[in-house]
């Protein structure tokens, strides 16, 4: 059986990227998301943990649990230091990746991350979906799941490209404001990517 296509799922922070997610999960499309895979590795790979430890000290583990709060505020105020941080976790989920996707019995796979498109890795989805919304429903969303303030929110935001940016990549854009609208559309992409 040939491997399942790849296709990218990618959003900025409050897009509901998530949502849009389980909505291809609920039509029994296999997901895998980059975060939670990355957060995984990170509390229980030792060779990426020991590469951690290297680059942030001692602290960047609690009771051999990462140490988020502390590595959070390293990162976010230090552009090196995440480069840093990515450059030991992001071929660490590309493996992880690999490996599952070669056990997928399917005729496409979704690989759901944040920052897909601003590592210079398009060419590697065979179709990329963008979920969108307006920035005020984001900034919304984001309050109410994270009870962060609107100028940590843009701070954010501002560290992830613009929709504009991303639409150049897409072969499909979601826009998620409506959530009959956004099931709609993804019931359309899944026939669309289920064919072709």
């Amino acid at each position: 059986m040939n491997k399942p296509k790849i296709i990218g799922l990618t959003g900025g922070i409050g897009s509901g990227k998530t949502t849009v997610a389980k909505m291809f999960k609920k039509l029994g499309v296999p997901i895998f998301i980059a975060d939670i895979e990355a957060k995984r590795l990170m509390n229980e790979c030792a060779e990426l943990k020991q590469k951690i430890i290297s680059i942030f000290g001692e602290q960047a583990y609690q009771n051999q649990q990462l140490n988020r709060k502390y590595i959070g505020k390293q990162v976010f105020k230090d552009e090196e230091l995440l480069n840093k941080l990515n450059e030991v976790v992001h071929p660490a989920v590309q493996d992880a990746f690999e490996l599952w996707h070669k056990n997928q019995n399917a005729s496409y796979v979704l690989y759901e991350a944040a920052i897909l498109l601003e590592k210079g890795r398009a060419s590697y989805f065979d179709k990329i979906i963008l979920v969108i919304a307006s920035e005020r429903e984001r900034i919304r969303r984001i309050k109410t799941r994270d009870g962060a303030s609107e100028a940590h929110i843009k701070e954010r935001m501002n560290n992830q490209w613009n929709d504009d940016k991303k639409r150049k990549f897409a072969d499909f854009v979601i826009k998620n404001d409506i959530l009959d609208k956004t099931k709609e559309k993804v019931f359309k992409i899944h026939k669309l990517l289920e064919i072709n």
